[in-house]
């Protein structure tokens, strides 16, 4: 770089070592009066007080003015790129610091600035020359060398690379990080035998050093030769049997080959180390997720799981990844169990709250999903599938004013996922239903089919209420023989429909479907045998009436109509 001072202008000019593919960088600035120098460095603090507030715009503003004043203030330049950068705004950025290293060509801070604006922007080629720029400031900082030989990989300039590689040996000594680089070359090249041929040298000078085994046998599983790998892992596990990462190899190799119960074998010690990352182990649990289908695969990946919850017992993920193993392996009571320790340990993942009182409602524990469902609200206030689990569980215990106030609260939510929306308001129908309250009952079940109108439950349910009602049969019948369409075979959806046909006195109608559903059903309800023989009598069977509504009184001998059919031998409303 050289000055010229003339007409009292300075002119700053630059290439990058004569070798930037940018072109050169010209900054004109001009020589200062005492005025100027004593504001340019009033200001310039100013926008470093600002800047101290975290008021960037202010400092912004403040630096900009000292170049007006100073156009050749690097310093303010430095500051303006780093804005710039924290704006997303790298060309502006670049502009700004390659004006600041033209000032001040020997700033190391502001060539490793613009060196990282061209790793993030991955603009290798310019990376180099900065690079060449900051080994001249600093020749003693070995990372700036090997940046420099990666950049030359990263372009394919294999010979260069190597050349860096060597710089690096004769100035700071050889390492394994260098010899995995050499080696890295020779891969690149296409040329493994070389490398296998070095690594073989290098166990045999040095032959605990396990990394050389991982390291030959990757070389190994590149060139498509896993034996060779499963060789090289064998000799490695044979010096350190408890090791995780050999284990994980030979693992990994045993897979590709299929050798599935050899790929247990070495997991199984691979979990068993308590320094082998979790998160790694949590990934290697869910990898089975695929397979579920395979009962072997399921085998593997629940004792895998149980295996991680007895090395870290102290993980909340550990736990709660091993509960849905048992929640996909269909074993929920288990999973619930194992659900409730995760929660234990760390009560702030949703998710596990949200899948323990979903499993609890499904298992009919209603008591504890309640006790569940009202402790996690405490902590998520504003998930809409915690209002609706918690009001469920309150609807089965019959406290439907309790119900319809946590699922009124999860309507509120909108959350949207429709399947959770046209539950809520599903849900809300029964509840209201059953308080009598059947305006709003009616309008909840409008909402959920308006959401999800194949709804089987929500046509099925919301029919036989209006039927009960005796109220809109002809748009009950409709929708209850949709929902025999949608789920055929469901006894309670048949009986339903039975139910309905009967209402409208189309009795041989009533009877074909009451019959469906007796022979669907074999527990065969009161209700449903009760059914049979109020459509039987109408139909002029009466022998057969009395016997059905006999069978039905001895499922439920407390039924006070039941009995007057029976004592009377006729049919009562």
């Amino acid at each position: 770089m050289k000055l010229l001072i003339t007409l009292a202008l300075a002119v700053f000019i630059t290439g990058l070592s004569a070798q930037t593919r940018s072109g050169p960088v010209i900054v004109v600035g001009k020589v200062l009066s005492q005025k100027d120098s004593l504001l340019t460095r009033e200001v310039f603090f100013e926008g470093l007080n600002e800047k101290l507030k975290e008021n960037y715009q202010e400092a912004s503003v403040l630096f900009n003015k000292v170049l007006e004043i100073d156009p050749a203030n690097d310093a303010a330049m430095y500051e303006l790129a780093n804005f710039s950068m924290a704006q997303n705004k790298p060309t502006e950025a670049e502009r700004l610091i390659r004006n600041a290293v033209t000032v001040k060509p020997d700033n190391s801070w502001y060539w490793s600035f613009l060196a990282d604006i061209y790793k993030k922007t991955n603009n290798i080629s310019e990376l180099v020359l900065v690079l060449e720029e900051l080994i001249r400031l600093r020749p003693g900082k070995e990372d700036h060398f090997y940046d420099r030989a990666n950049a030359f990989m990263i372009l394919k300039k294999t010979d260069q690379a190597i050349a860096a590689y060597s710089e690096i040996e004769s100035k700071f000594g050889t390492s394994q990080d260098l010899t995995a680089a050499k080696q890295r070359i020779l891969l690149q090249q296409g040329k493994p035998e070389k490398v296998e041929e070095e690594l073989e040298k290098q166990i045999a000078d040095n032959p605990d050093n396990i990394r050389n085994y991982l390291y030959l046998s990757e070389v190994y599983v590149k060139s498509g030769d896993r034996k060779k790998a499963l060789e090289i892992l064998s000799r490695a596990k044979n010096i350190e049997p408890a090791n995780a990462m050999i284990r994980l190899a030979l693992a990994d190799n045993y897979k590709a080959l299929k050798q599935f119960d050899n790929t247990f074998i070495e997991l199984k010690v691979a979990f068993a180390d308590p320094d082998l990352n979790i998160d790694e182990k949590v990934r290697i649990v869910l990898s089975f997720f695929p397979m579920f289908a395979d009962v072997k695969a399921r085998g593997f990946a629940s004792e895998l799981a149980a295996i991680m919850t007895k090395t870290h017992p102290d993980e909340a993920k550990a736990f709660a990844v091993y509960g849905d193993v048992l929640f996909q392996d269909k074993k929920y009571a288990e999973a619930r169990d194992v659900y409730k320790k995760a929660v234990k340990l760390n009560d702030r993942i949703y998710q596990i709250w949200e899948q323990l009182i979903r499993i609890e409602v499904s298992l009919g524990d209603y008591q504890q999903a309640i006790s569940d469902g009202e402790e996690a609200l405490t902590i998520f206030p504003n998930q809409a599938e915690l209002y609706l689990f918690t009001g469920i569980a309150y609807a089965q215990t019959k406290k439907h004013d309790k119900a319809v106030s946590y699922l009124t609260n999860a309507a509120d939510l909108e959350t949207e996922d429709k399947e959770v929306r046209a539950q809520i308001f599903s849900t809300l129908g029964d509840s209201y239903n059953a308080l009598k309250k059947f305006k709003e009952s009616d309008e909840a079940y409008e909402k959920s089919l308006v959401i999800d109108p194949d709804n089987s439950y929500v046509l099925n349910n919301y029919a036989y209420y209006l039927s009960i009602r005796g109220e809109n049969l002809e748009k009950a019948e409709k929708m209850a023989k949709r929902s025999v369409q949608l789920d055929p075979n469901n006894a309670s959806s048949e009986d339903t429909y039975a139910w309905i046909l009967f209402k409208l006195k189309r009795y041989a109608e009533a009877k074909t479907w009451i019959e469906k559903a007796l022979r669907n059903d074999t527990t065969n309800s009161s209700t449903q045998m009760e059914h049979y023989g109020d459509i039987l009598y109408l139909l002029g069977e009466r022998d057969l009436a009395l016997q059905q509504w006999i069978k039905a009184k001895g499922k439920d001998p407390g039924s006070e109509i039941l009995n007057r059919k029976i004592n009377e031998k006729r049919y009562i409303e």
